[in-house]
């Protein structure tokens, strides 16, 4: 498919249109016991936002002519990993932010414990979801593989541990190589593993083109960060949907803080050329990646 801005534009509707659905499937009806607990996890989830991991999963399956169906229990587990991160993020052993997505964060809304038990919850659902999906790929060592990569990044060599890595650089200074392996690990993990779910939903894919995608996804992964701390510098809190300069509020490391702004935005474009580049053995089937990647150093929020 020929991709220009608009169509771009139109398709990133239709992704978070589909991915909300998934997470409603999905998602525990807040009528049923214990209520409040649901509550809070829906609430969490289908908070407004920009879907971007559940997006990147329907654009490569879309480069790969995966049908979406098929990557929808995918989408909705990564999402729904993302949400519980967020939620224990912001509680206030860690961040202590009270405003996400632009609304009171979970542990504001409900309580402290209702929000620690609904990132549990969520964490356990996303699991769920890929060991029951019936519509996933049917090859059983796919989901399998699909498990065991969620797992590990979203685990200690992976989001967790690039959070722990972040509480214990507050107030230290970091060089650039420690910081990257601080997002590569905290941010990064989370959206190679999009990638690899969405290419591993893909019969018959060459091993080549795998690790073509899996570059493509850690140059992204990084640049999404390094955008993300800019913007704590130069965007505003009604934008952001979340406390601006609330990295410098809390005196962690940033690449603006230790490269500078100008570098920083740099770094972002270099990044967004490396993704570029990765992607040389597709054609314009990949398109829509391409955008994406221009889309996480250009966004406003």
């Amino acid at each position: 498919m020929k991709i220009d801005s608009q169509t771009f534009e139109s398709l990133l509707e239709q992704y978070q249109q589909r991915a909300k659905q998934a997470l409603n499937h999905w998602l525990p009806p807040e009528s049923i016991n214990p209520v409040v607990l649901h509550k809070a996890m829906r609430y969490s989830v289908l908070a407004p936002g920009k879907r971007v991991r559940p997006a990147l999963i329907y654009a490569t399956a879309s480069t790969l002519e995966v049908d979406l169906q098929s990557v929808d229990g995918a989408a909705a587990a990564i999402e729904i990993i993302h949400a519980y991160s967020l939620i224990h993020d912001d509680l206030p052993a860690m961040d202590d932010d009270d405003l996400r997505r632009g609304r009171p964060t979970c542990h504001i809304e409900f309580d402290e414990a209702t929000a620690i038990l609904a990132g549990d919850a969520l964490q356990a659902l996303a699991f769920y979801i890929l060991s029951h999906d019936p519509d996933m790929i049917s090859d059983s060592s796919a989901r399998l593989k699909m498990v065991q990569q969620l797992a590990l990044f979203s685990g200690s060599r992976g989001m967790a541990g690039g959070q722990a890595i972040d509480l214990a650089a507050v107030g230290k200074p970091l060089n650039i190589t420690e910081l990257e392996t601080m997002h590569i690990h905290k941010t990064g993990a989370l959206i190679r593993t999009c990638v690899q779910m969405a290419a591993l939903s893909a019969k018959n894919l060459s091993e080549e083109k795998f690790n073509a995608l899996d570059c493509y996804a850690k140059a992204i992964g990084l640049s999404f960060q390094v955008q993300d701390d800019i913007l704590d510098v130069t965007g505003n809190t009604e934008t952001l949907g979340k406390p601006q300069g609330s990295d410098i509020k809390h005196n962690k490391p940033t690449y603006p803080s230790i490269i500078g702004l100008q570098a920083s935005r740099e770094k972002a474009q270099e990044l967004h050329e490396k993704a570029l580049q990765s992607l040389t053995i597709f054609g314009e089937e990949a398109d829509i990646l391409r955008y994406i990647s221009a889309w996480f150093v250009e966004r406003t929020h």
